[in-house]
């Protein structure tokens, strides 16, 4: 019976998401523990009379690694990828390979069957698209950018000159999109995030999810210098410094989640969508419209955010006002 129920959220992602039209390409990259997403997936492809190519590759070690050079190739190639991954290939090389080839891309990491069955992929997306854009276009090229929370996020950054991207989960070629996280968001200007950020809700990576208690970040010049708090923030630590890498420092992304039937669960793609919940992304930006390519990319999130853009206040206490 599961199966039958996942259908329905398989074809809005193909058919209203992707948007997939008769005879088109559409790669499907998966790993073992994701199969009956990536089932559901092509059979909605075939429904919708296009040709579904399934590529298994090994579980990625980390998010952000790349995937295998004939999955990258293979992505370039296709009219559609849909990504069924556990562990994100979203802010990688080949994505942003594929998008600039002019594919089309959906992520969907971290499903899992229910999240086909009810959640936010059951959202009407062309509802909210005329919100999501009007945010990014707020946000784009916004020469200061405040973000506050009343917990304690504190937050200035620079996004002069930056495109924005509005992400209302149905793509265009040359775009990707994650799904089903409705957002809006801009990378700032490298070196330019000074400020605390506190997050509050959720950490949805390396097995942290929703938090206990908050996690505190503190950044000069564009960089995490610290982080406190208790078990979860460690664990947020402590997998930073194994990287070895400085860059995963980077404060990458500010993103606002405007999917109103989202909810806090503690994977991924449904706590970023949260409707007037704000994302800051941490590590690699290639794929946002930033320079940096990181060993990861993280997002921490928190509730009840207030963002003014050069002056236009964009959200208040949660609130979307533009």
């Amino acid at each position: 019976m599961k199966t039958i129920l996942m259908g329905k959220g398989a074809r809005t992602i193909v058919e209203v998401c992707a948007g997939v039209q008769p005879n088109e390409q559409v790669l499907i990259v998966t790993e073992p523990k994701m199969m009956n997403i990536a089932k559901s997936i092509a059979t909605a492809v075939i429904a919708a009379e296009a040709e579904p190519t399934m590529a298994m590759m090994p579980p990625r070690t980390s998010d952000g690694q790349e995937p295998p050079a004939p999955i990258a190739a293979a992505m370039k190639e296709s009219n559609v990828f849909i990504s069924a991954v556990y562990t994100s290939i979203t802010h990688t090389q080949a994505v942003r390979n594929a998008v600039d080839a002019g594919s089309r891309g959906i992520m969907l990491t971290q499903f899992h069957d229910e999240m086909l069955i009810e959640g936010g992929v059951h959202a009407d997306f062309k509802a909210v698209e005329p919100i999501c854009r009007a945010v990014a276009n707020a946000l784009e090229g916004a020469n200061e950018i405040r973000l506050t929370t009343p917990d304690g996020t504190d937050l200035t950054l620079s996004a002069t000159g930056r495109r924005s991207n509005a992400m209302p989960c149905m793509v265009k070629p040359g775009e990707f999109a994650p799904v089903p996280t409705v957002e809006a968001n801009v990378s700032p200007i490298e070196g330019s995030a000074q400020g605390v950020i506190v997050a509050n809700a959720s950490i949805p990576y390396i097995g942290i999810g929703l938090l206990d208690e908050p996690v505190t970040v503190n950044v000069e010049d564009g960089m995490i210098v610290s982080i406190s708090g208790g078990k979860q923030a460690d664990m947020l630590a402590e997998n930073l410094a194994s990287k070895n890498d400085p860059l995963v420092y980077n404060i990458a992304e500010i993103g606002v989640g405007l999917n109103p039937n989202c909810k806090f669960i503690g994977s991924m793609l449904e706590d970023e969508g949260v409707f007037g919940s704000v994302h800051i992304g941490i590590g690699t930006n290639i794929t946002l419209g930033g320079n940096v390519k990181a060993a990861c990319h993280y997002d921490l999130i928190m509730t009840e955010p207030t963002i003014v853009a050069d002056g236009k206040v964009i959200l208040k206490n949660g609130e979307v006002l533009v």
